[in-house]
């Protein structure tokens, strides 16, 4: 048995990013032709889809601010006309900003993690789902964190905006699962990405201590989970919130 994306079209958004590129590359290597979605960094996505050419899949990138609905659906046209309509859609970016605790934290930052977590899985479910419903069958993965569970100091703007999507996904999962649209997240902990490898991972020995595995997870963790997620293996599994945060987070029955 091995995941086999063969002939599907993903769109993966924040995909030329550290989490994302991984992300990118394993769909790809499963077989599936992939988007991928920048905002600023267009060499790296550029490069990204060099690589998954020279892997014989088809590949393009997309810019768009995820936070704009207009911007989404500009993309969305783009996508339609290059590329063709996705049929795996990874709902992975997210603004960057700099942690603090509740009462020193700019408001400005409660909005932007709003816009890029909650608005944006609104933008990306008007913009491709609609296509989804028509061919019945689609494939929607989105990043959550462990942080929505563990609600610990100094992330009150992510976390917040990580419960609010959860509750969208959860939405959104029962008003499509009758047209053979699986809808569900992947909630990773502290995750090394290419750029921590690049600048020296950080052994974090306090948070380890906290993991029943006893380790950081890795961008490759995560995007096996998305692979898996997005094939048909995985077809009677909907509306999951799935930590892969080594057992750090255990949902309760």
């Amino acid at each position: 048995m091995k995941i086999d994306l063969s002939g599907k079209k993903a769109l993966v958004t924040g995909g030329s990013g550290g989490l994302g590129r991984t992300i990118v590359r394993t769909l790809a290597e499963c077989g599936a032709d992939v988007a991928v979605h920048y905002n600023s960094d267009k060499s790296s996505a550029e490069a990204l889809v060099g690589e998954l050419t020279a892997l014989g899949r088809k590949a393009a990138a997309f810019r768009c601010d995820i936070t704009d609905c207009d911007s989404v659906f500009s993309m969305k046209k783009e996508v339609e006309e290059q590329f063709g309509m996705p049929d795996i859609l990874v709902v992975n970016a997210v603004i960057q900003y700099e942690w603090k605790p509740l009462l020193e934290q700019d408001i400005k930052d409660y909005y932007s993690q709003y816009e890029s977590c909650v608005m944006q899985m609104v933008y990306m479910s008007k913009a491709f789902v609609p296509h989804m419903k028509e061919q019945h069958y689609g494939r929607i993965v989105v990043m959550n964190t462990e942080c929505a569970v563990m609600a610990e100091p100094n992330c009150s703007a992510y976390t917040s905006a990580k419960r609010g999507l959860d509750g969208i996904v959860r939405v959104l999962a029962k008003e499509v699962g009758a047209d053979g649209i699986t809808v569900n997240q992947i909630a990773p902990g502290w995750t090394i990405t290419d750029k921590e490898r690049a600048n020296g991972v950080n052994p974090a020995p306090e948070y380890v201590a906290t993991v029943p595995l006893a380790r950081r997870g890795t961008d490759r963790d995560i995007a096996n989970m998305t692979a898996f997620l997005a094939s048909d293996l995985a077809s009677f599994t909907t509306g999951a919130f799935i930590p892969v945060a080594g057992g750090r987070v255990m949902p309760a029955i």
